[in-house]
Formats: C-alpha cells, sequence, structure tokens
C-alpha cells in the first residue's frame, strides 16, 4: 500500500484492538499475561477476547481499567445446539461478559438453511441485553463467494447484530480485504449503527493501516473507533508497541 504514518497507525489502532487468547491449550496464566498486556503505557486495548471459562477471572485482573471482556459462543465450529448456545451465553454474561462473539451456523446457512442462523443470532440477541454487545462471526473464508458474504451480512445485521466480524481465526482463510469491503458496504447501505471486526492473521501495522483506510474510504475518516472498529488478534499489539516505543522494550501495566 502508499506510504503511511506507522506511528499514527499504530496509535490508532491499539485502542480498537480486542487482544486475543482462543488457543487450545489458554490457562489461567495466559489469561493474566493476556490481562497484563492489555494495558499499555500508551493506551488500553478496547478488550480481551477469550474462552467463556476465564471471563470472570479476567474481569476481576481487568477491574478499573475499562478494559471490555469479550468472550466467544457456539465457538469455532458453529454448530452447537441452540439450547447449548444459549445456555453458554447466559452464564458467559453471568461472570461479566461485556461483548458476545457468536459464530453464526455457517455450514447449516450454506446448506441453504437460512432459518437456523437467523433465529440463532436473534436469540442470542435477546440474550444479550444492552450494554451487552453481540458480534456476530460469519467465517467469511467458508463463504467465500461475494454475493453470500454480503447476503450473510445484511441478514446478521438485520437479526441484531452489534458488529459483524469476519472471521474465527481457525479456518485456513481469515480476514480479507475483500471480505471486509463487502461486510463494510452492507453497514453503509444498512443505515444502522453497527460495527466491523476482522479477525485472524492481522499482524502488522501495514496490514492494520489497509483495513483503517478501507474503512476510511467506505464509511468516513471519523468512523473508526472502539464502538464501531475493532481488530480481532494475538500478534499485532506486539507490532503495534514496537512502532509506538521506537523500537525499546515496553513494560505493560499491572491489572
Amino acid at each position: 500500500m502508499p506510504d503511511f504514518d506507522a506511528r499514527a497507525v499504530a496509535a490508532r489502532a491499539l485502542p480498537l484492538l480486542d487482544l486475543t487468547d482462543l488457543n487450545d491449550d489458554c490457562d489461567r496464566a495466559a489469561i493474566k499475561r493476556l490481562c497484563t498486556r492489555a494495558v499499555t503505557p500508551f493506551a488500553n486495548v478496547a478488550a480481551v477476547c477469550i474462552w467463556p471459562r476465564f471471563v470472570g477471572e479476567a474481569k476481576v485482573l481487568l477491574s478499573g481499567s475499562k478494559v471490555k471482556v469479550a468472550t466467544v459462543v457456539n465457538f469455532p465450529g458453529g454448530d452447537q445446539d441452540i439450547a447449548a448456545i444459549i445456555e453458554e451465553t447466559q452464564q458467559a454474561i453471568s461472570d461479566g461478559a461485556d461483548e458476545i462473539d457468536l459464530v453464526m451456523p455457517y455450514a447449516t446457512w450454506l446448506a441453504g438453511d437460512r432459518v437456523v442462523a437467523e433465529s440463532t443470532i436473534v436469540r442470542v440477541r435477546t440474550a444479550c441485553m444492552p450494554p451487552v454487545r453481540l458480534k456476530v462471526i460469519l467465517e467469511t473464508g467458508r463463504i467465500c463467494d461475494p454475493a453470500l458474504i454480503r447476503e450473510a451480512s445484511d441478514m446478521a445485521i438485520a437479526a441484531g447484530a452489534d458488529f459483524i466480524k469476519t472471521s474465527t481465526g481457525k479456518v485456513p482463510v481469515n480476514a480479507t480485504l475483500g471480505a471486509a469491503r463487502i461486510m463494510l458496504e452492507a453497514i453503509r447501505d444498512a443505515g444502522q449503527p453497527v460495527g466491523f471486526k476482522p479477525a485472524g492473521g492481522i499482524r502488522t501495522v501495514e496490514e492494520a493501516a489497509a483495513y483503517l483506510a478501507l474503512a476510511d474510504e467506505i464509511l468516513g475518516p471519523d468512523w473508526a473507533n472502539p464502538e464501531t472498529f475493532r481488530f480481532g488478534a494475538s500478534g499485532l499489539l506486539d507490532a503495534l508497541l514496537a512502532v509506538l516505543s521506537g523500537g525499546q522494550a515496553v513494560a505493560s501495566g499491572g491489572y
């Protein structure tokens, strides 16, 4: 992409980050490290995104930081029973989750059953009473077809998503600029206050700059903020801090 101000991009991107650990081997020690890293000398990240079983612990660790706690349901395959999804959602909210990242039942949706996907989003939306936010993961790397990505985006928005999110980070193709364009255009055309979250594979300041430039192009230069735009990433934080610190080691805060 054209030349850009790396420091300005890093400063802009840092408070838009959902710092993520959804590794299969994640444990309490990893959650403590993640929550510590979420608080930096430059700005705090927007949220940590973690497995449901760690929500309560993360809330305690981040108390006073204003960093949100996000968790995932119907993750990663999008194929759980609706009763299990609702139970998991309600428990996560009871434990203190601020945001729920729901995997749309994309395989069923691709097989032609649009009703199950839509009703799942509607029912989880009902469980996520404000101020809890609902992010709907479309898994665009599995949907692939641009027309279907647009259809899924429109459906998720109509069903009540607060954000539409590209990916779980658990499939071979995750966030792409092509899918991002389609989803951002769906948000623009909907005329509703819906956010966008590219997730999976975004690791560099240059990649972050490309997504922010796309959001600026489609929705305006003042649109992307923590209420409307998030990066879902685990490795991006190190790249942002390296730029902001001029390559010096950075000590995170003590939450």
